[in-house]
């Protein structure tokens, strides 16, 4: 896939600061006094826009200008697209930029440069996500998924789990969501019977679903009914090579 990407390499990664409190980082000329620092909030901003000269300087002075940090960025253009795409994670002390002028802010920059999308998120303060996890035979992915949103790292909630596969009982999925009391769904699929629309009545109260190793594809009919995002978190090569066996697709294709 040819890309264009522009980052900040020197910019820390989230994951470097996953074992510091928010309350032990300072802004630059900040005193050394941690009782005097202020309690500080972490965000994250997404942004889809035409792609335009400037819009990296406008997004970051954007933050900055209220005091906000950066702490890692993102930035590609898709070629011959004339997109530009961009994720910022930050933290920022909520009382010098409160939640709502922060909204009215980055909503000047989506007028700003006519953006299809900008979404800013606060964890700590804003409501929780609710999704749908949707999974085939394999429990691996969502195991994982499972096991960080118990240790608190996916500020989410699970409404439900659906399955083509039936787990039964006495499984370490089963006892899992059972003791959290999260529902798990078994709807066996057939080539002539997706069961999406019994899927689809599940997940009306859905923010979002994520397809962990779900071995299915969704239809058209199906993501234009839903009309909210679906996440493949399982590494694939969709869309060039979607369906069954997708390496043996690209062996054939001549890679």
């Amino acid at each position: 896939m040819s890309l264009v990407q522009r980052a900040y390499p020197s910019l820390p990664k989230l994951f470097g600061f996953a074992k510091r409190s928010f309350k032990s980082l300072r802004f630059p000329g900040e005193p050394l006094d941690p009782s005097s620092s202020p309690i500080l909030s972490y965000g994250i901003h997404v942004f889809h826009a035409p792609d335009a000269v400037g819009i990296v300087a406008k997004l970051s002075d954007c933050i900055a200008s209220k005091g906000g940090n950066i702490l890692g960025a993102s930035v590609f253009v898709p070629e011959n697209k004339h997109v530009f795409y961009s994720r910022s994670e930050f933290i920022f002390d909520p009382i010098k930029w409160p939640r709502s002028e922060m909204d009215e802010d980055f909503h000047k920059l989506l007028t700003t440069y006519s953006a299809m999308r900008s979404v800013v998120r606060v964890p700590d303060h804003d409501p929780k996500y609710k999704i749908c996890i949707l999974a085939s035979k394999q429990d691996h992915c969502l195991v994982d998924l499972l096991h960080q949103w118990q240790e608190g790292r996916l500020p989410v909630d699970i409404t439900c789990v659906i399955s083509n596969h039936d787990r039964g009982p006495n499984t370490h999925v089963s006892h899992f969501l059972e003791r959290h009391g999260i529902p798990y769904h078994y709807l066996q699929t057939t080539n002539a019977d997706k069961r999406e629309g019994e899927i689809l009545e599940l997940v009306q109260n859905t923010d979002f679903l994520v397809l962990a190793r779900y071995m299915q594809i969704l239809s058209g009919d199906f993501l234009k009914s839903y009309g909210k995002d679906v996440i493949n978190i399982h590494h694939g090569l969709l869309p060039s090579f979607k369906g069954g066996k997708p390496s043996k697709q690209i062996m054939f294709a001549g890679f």
